[in-house]
Parts: C-alpha cells; structure tokens; sequence
C-alpha cells in the first residue's frame, strides 16, 4: 500500500527552505575563559578549579597565544606523584602537566560538526579559534544545550 501524503504539493522556494536558527559554534560557546599561563602552579589551578567550578582551561602563553590545555585529569597526574613520593602537592609548573597538542576548532564550524568530533575523541572541551586567535571553548554541555534550543526546528 503506498504512503500518501497529507501536505500536499510544495513549492520549489519551499522545499529550499533556509535554516535560520544559530547552528555555528561561536553562537553557544563560552567567551569569557579563566585562562592559565605555563608558569602558574598547579596548586593554583586547582584552586582556580575548584573557586570557579570549572574541570580545565586553556593555556596562553606570555602573548595570549594557546600552547596548551590543562584539566582536572592533568592535575591528577601530580597528586598521584605526590602521594608516590610522600611529599605534598608542590608548585610544580603547569608546564610540566599540561596537554600540549591540542585539538582546536573553528568558531564558524557547525555544532553537528563540532558534536561529531565530541564523538569521535575523548574530550570534554575544545578550544575555539579565529585566524589562529583563541576566541572561546566549547563544551558537550554547551552542544546539548545547543541541540535543546533547536529541538523544536527543523534540522534538513
């Protein structure tokens, strides 16, 4: 038996419909960034962690270019040592923790796209760039909340 459709015949300029609806990253990514810089202290960004509520941060250097990452699993790696020493957490440099190759994205890139690389690698942020300039972060919450306030569009 075949499928008969209900709405009936569409125009060509309606099945071309244009998606208006914010789709790109830097629509939904956070601006304002607690940054680090390589020199600070891991006690510090601890600190930093847990007063702003955050898990990571980039990682600028003395010309506000990015040259890492550093997150709450970083920082474990320097309590596991600490406690494998017996010593206490020490002012030990970000530096020497943090992730340097890091997986960046394009703030003109669609949140499908960017939700496909949260997919496909192990991350719970990405750094937002413009012209090699860090511009914001991206989180998979940032994407779910974005995915929330499209559900009712329609996503061709």
């Amino acid at each position: 038996m075949a499928i008969k459709s209900f709405q009936g015949i569409r125009s060509k300029e309606e099945s071309k419909k244009k998606y208006d609806a914010p789709i790109l990253v830097e629509d939904y990514m956070t601006k304002k960034l607690i940054t680090f810089s390589p020199e600070q202290s891991i006690l510090e960004v601890m600190e930093a962690f847990a007063k702003y509520h955050i898990s990571g941060g980039p990682v600028l250097d003395n010309n506000g270019f990015l040259v890492g990452i550093i997150s709450e699993a970083d920082c474990m790696k320097q309590i596991s040592e600490s406690r494998y020493f017996n010593q206490p957490i020490l002012d030990k440099s970000v530096e020497r923790y943090m992730t340097k190759e890091v997986e960046t994205i394009p703030h003109d890139m669609s949140i499908f796209d960017a939700a496909g690389i949260f997919d496909r690698h192990n991350r719970r942020r990405l750094p937002v760039m413009k012209k090699d300039i860090l511009v914001g972060q991206i989180s998979r919450k940032d994407i779910v909340v974005a995915a929330l306030k499209l559900n009712a569009q329609n996503w061709k």
